[in-house]
């Protein structure tokens, strides 16, 4: 099917009412006064820098070449964890600093994360009493911000809990906790919250180039808006880089000759209907046929699963799932649901990026540390990387004490660990709702607030309104992919609201039926490679 615009939309000529925004901006970025920091980069690690300087009172400015959380940032497993695995390898440190993390983000955004329950199931003798020893480590390691303390369940609770399950040979399980969020929407609620802090924020305008003083310092970069093409030079006191897995781009921008930081994996996940895994509880396959865990997530009423640790060449903004990942996905789950997924019942394929430092040549991924390192370059340029979702308010704030003092800025304590994020509210919203927070209710009343944008999808119309007025979305993608998450819940739906969703924003942001055009295609052609054939 296709759905088709049913409202006119203004041409290229005529003012629309979310236009102005991003001209307002791009006015800021163009102040001669030079920036405390400048953030480039606007997934996990640039965005917690980002808001960990500007609720320090420092003048902030985070530029984004794409979209924020474009990359990595919006392709995890959608868990806010300790890491069971770094348990398992010894990682108490690593462990720790996340459990501790993860405790604090619940309290910082209630309206995003949630307790979420997972069933180890145990189908021989020993397997619950080793994972049990285990999970009750992790529970002492989180300390007072444990989320529920792990326990052994029958194999009748296992089944009640996970009606899918197999059967056959089952004993009973561990059940224990971790948290659940969506990625995209805690970037975007980053983003408010540092816009809320005085902070600025452009997406779409990559950096160019970096500029460095008659001593040889880093002291700003010349950014390209990407939607006039013209370019514009920012000062800085400091610039930090923050790109994910594209950070030994910019590395050469200060060095030409620097040697790459990274050897990327890609982690694949799948994304199916929720009557494969119903009820509230994931489940956790401790070891897979080659050393990793699987995770099955229900997730916006769908189930998520993945993920894989495939070594790639290098980065790339769409990495695409080899054929064998998703059979791997596929056949590991089959081992433990009845009925499992097949290739056809799956709506959506996506691929997320780890920024992994490097090791010695021969070192298996699986086996390299996912803490954050920072390095700083001779000419001054901070470089960080690695680290994981949970982590980034502490990957920012170990960032802005070291660009603090490099710079000579004022030495201001993080308040970070207690900051409430944009929208917080304990108030119980539904699931579609929750992730905006406080916010749902000024969405609800925007025009289109019943519209939905496609009989398969949760979203209405007012939500693609209130992402382009409040929330910098530019384009179909930007809508589609992570404002709302059509594109991973089914990609195939996704692509027949493109018409509609590009029709809004031209009306929004004052755009033409040309434009329109381009960005339905555009838009398809991304979707396509989120399909299996």
């Amino acid at each position: 099917m296709s759905l088709t615009p049913s409202d006119p939309t203004p041409s290229a000529t005529q003012v629309a009412p979310t236009a102005a925004a991003r001209s307002e901006t791009i006015l800021k970025i163009a102040d001669p006064q030079p920036w405390d920091v400048l953030v480039i980069g606007g997934g996990a690690s640039g965005l917690g820098t980002a808001v960990e300087a500007a609720s320090r009172g420092y003048r902030t400015l985070l530029i984004e070449a794409h979209d924020y959380a474009k990359g990595t940032s919006s392709r995890s497993t959608k868990l806010v964890h300790g890491g069971v695995r770094y348990l398992a390898q010894g990682n108490i440190s690593l462990v720790r600093e996340a459990l501790h993390e993860r405790g604090l983000l619940k309290k910082n955004a209630p309206h995003l994360v949630r307790d979420l329950g997972f069933l180890i199931a145990a189908y021989t003798w020993w397997s619950a009493p080793f994972y049990g020893i285990g999970l009750k480590m992790y529970d002492l390691l989180a300390g007072k911000l444990n989320l529920q303390n792990s326990r052994y369940i029958s194999a009748a609770e296992a089944l009640k809990r996970t009606p899918t399950l197999k059967k056959e040979g089952l004993k009973g399980g561990i059940l224990y906790f971790d948290g659940q969020f969506d990625d995209s929407r805690l970037a975007i609620t980053l983003l408010r919250t540092l816009e809320d802090h005085g902070g600025v924020a452009l997406n779409h305008a990559p950096v160019t180039a970096l500029h460095k003083n008659a001593a040889g310092k880093i002291d700003g970069a010349t950014l390209r808006n990407e939607e006039t093409g013209k370019d514009y030079v920012v000062r800085a006191k400091v610039v930090v880089n923050a790109t994910g897995v594209f950070v030994d781009a910019v590395r050469r921008m200060d060095e030409p000759g620097a040697k790459n930081m990274l050897s990327p994996s890609q982690g694949v996940h799948v994304v199916v209907d929720r009557h494969f895994l119903p009820g509230d509880t994931a489940l956790m396959v401790p070891r897979t046929d080659d050393g990793r865990v699987l995770f099955a997530v229900p997730w916006h009423d769908h189930v998520v699963i993945g993920t894989t640790d495939t070594p790639v060449p290098e980065a790339s903004l769409e990495p695409k799932a080899l054929p064998e990942e998703v059979e791997f996905i596929l056949k590991t789950a089959a081992q433990y649901m009845n009925p499992a997924p097949t290739r056809a019942d799956v709506r959506s394929v996506y691929v997320g990026l780890r920024p992994l430092v490097k090791a010695a040549e021969g070192t298996d991924t699986k086996a390299l540390s996912r803490d954050h390192i920072i390095r700083i370059s001779d000419s001054g340029l901070i470089t960080l990387t690695g680290g994981k979702w949970t982590t980034y308010r502490r990957m920012g704030e170990d960032t802005v004490n070291r660009a603090a003092a490099q710079a000579g800025l004022p030495a201001r304590l993080t308040v970070t660990p207690a900051l409430h994020l944009h929208g917080w509210t304990t108030d119980t919203l539904d699931q579609h709702w929750r992730v905006y927070g406080t916010d749902a209710a000024r969405i609800r009343e925007l025009e289109g607030k019943g519209t939905p944008l496609h009989p398969e999808l949760p979203y209405t119309e007012a939500e693609v309104r209130w992402a382009a007025r409040t929330e910098q979305a530019r384009t179909v993608e930007d809508v589609l992919s992570r404002r709302l998450r059509a594109l991973l819940l089914n990609a195939r739906a996704s692509s027949e609201a493109a018409p509609r969703v590009a029709a809004i924003l031209a009306e929004e942001l004052g755009h033409d039926a040309a434009w329109q055009q381009a960005q339905v295609a555009e838009y398809q052609a991304l979707a396509a490679g989120y399909q299996l054939n």
